[in-house]
């Protein structure tokens, strides 16, 4: 283990997170942060997520430390959450001073704390840099080109996007680190096995007998015409249907359930509140097949070795798509359900994503490049 020189001097790392996704990735991070008492890290939560419930259980699920600072920013538009983001954590960043702010995925929180830090010349490290799905009306792959340009380490989940990066010109600083989503994934797995009959039964399903649906980008879930046909699909496919409800798709789901009371099967359909994390894993695992517009759940379907059916045009995870595991189906009504009822001829998965040491990499790299250079504040 590489050991930091000064020990009364800490390593102050601040960590910015504000939506569920995030909570997963860095939640490896500080397992690892306990190893080394000579790194003081800061937690921030701008609280993008705007679910107290959901922050709560993802955080105790994933054994993470309370957050030094919750923000409190909540819901809004994107210019006003990454404005409001961006003034609040630079009055974070100039009182502590960290010697680096880590930052993760591609949420708003993420956009603005590289932002505040690169303003103030603290370097920024971007976890899960380098995917792309192309498509720059999606308002994460604006983010997530951004930040890879102001950040001066990337971390890079896949070869493809370590390719990504250089294609863009992006090479120094940028690392194969594997996925850190990953970590969390595996060291989960022997909790999941042991709750995994009481939370089948507590929500009255069978395994592999079942489709997991989760809707929350905003190009579906604030989109009547899109979220409709996706309902029809599901409802028409007579599928039974997990649908654990984000709090931004709920908005619109009163007037689509009047819609689908026509429907005679619509009693396949069983809607419920958000899950923990380990609730999630359970019910990936167990479902006959996932339809998602989740970037998460389409790598973790892949690890748990269930179809998924992306409800996106794109995705910046092409290699789920490799062997047949995940097809896109956007909102199209046809092609989800074709891809609900016809027979996939799986190939067998391939290690695009790591070993689930991913943590230890990031920690590692951290360390030996700030540690040594005199770069402790």
């Amino acid at each position: 283990m590489k050991k930091i020189k000064n020990k009364n001097n800490p390593l102050k790392i601040m960590v910015v997170v504000g939506a569920r996704p995030n909570f997963i990735k860095i939640a490896p991070l500080f397992w690892e942060f306990k190893k080394y008492p000579e790194i003081k890290p800061i937690l921030v939560h701008t609280g993008q997520h705007y679910d107290d419930a959901m922050s709560r259980a993802f955080f105790k699920d994933l054994d993470i430390p309370e957050p030094n600072v919750n923000l409190g920013i909540g819901s809004g538009t994107h210019a006003a959450q990454t404005a409001v983001a961006l003034i609040k954590l630079e009055e974070i960043m100039v009182k502590e001073r960290p010697a680096l702010a880590v930052v993760v995925g591609d949420v708003n929180s993420s956009l603005a704390a590289a932002l505040a830090a690169a303003k103030l010349h603290i370097p920024v490290a971007h976890i899960e840099a380098g995917p792309r799905d192309f498509d720059m009306k999606k308002p994460e792959e604006v983010n997530r080109i951004l930040i890879d340009r102001i950040s001066e380490i990337n971390f890079c989940p896949t070869i493809i996007a370590v390719d990504n990066l250089k294609n863009e010109g992006i090479v120094k600083g940028t690392y194969f680190a594997g996925d850190i989503m990953l970590d969390a994934f595996l060291a989960l797995l022997e909790k999941v096995k042991k709750m995994e009959a009481a939370v089948l039964k507590k929500y009255g399903l069978v395994s592999g007998n079942y489709v997991l649906l989760t809707i929350h980008r905003q190009e579906n879930a604030d989109c009547p015409e899109k979220l409709g046909a996706i309902m029809e699909a599901m409802t028409e496919s007579g599928r039974k249907v997990l649908f654990p409800v984000h709090p931004r798709t709920k908005k619109q789901l009163p007037a689509i359930i009047v819609a689908l009371k026509n429907h005679k099967n619509f009693g396949n359909l069983r809607f419920v509140d958000p899950l923990g994390y380990i609730e999630v894993i359970v019910m990936e695992k167990n479902a006959e097949m996932i339809c998602t517009d989740s970037g998460g759940i389409q790598k973790e379907a892949y690890w748990a070795k269930v179809p998924c059916v992306t409800l996106m045009e794109t995705t910046g995870w092409p290699e789920t798509v490799a062997g047949g595991w995940n097809t896109l189906a956007g909102a199209d009504k046809k092609k989800i359900l074709r891809c609900l009822t016809f027979k996939r001829d799986l190939k067998p998965q391939k290690n695009y994503f790591g070993r689930g040491d991913t943590a230890k990499k990031i920690i590692d790299i951290i360390v030996k490049k700030y540690a040594d250079f005199g770069r402790i504040r």
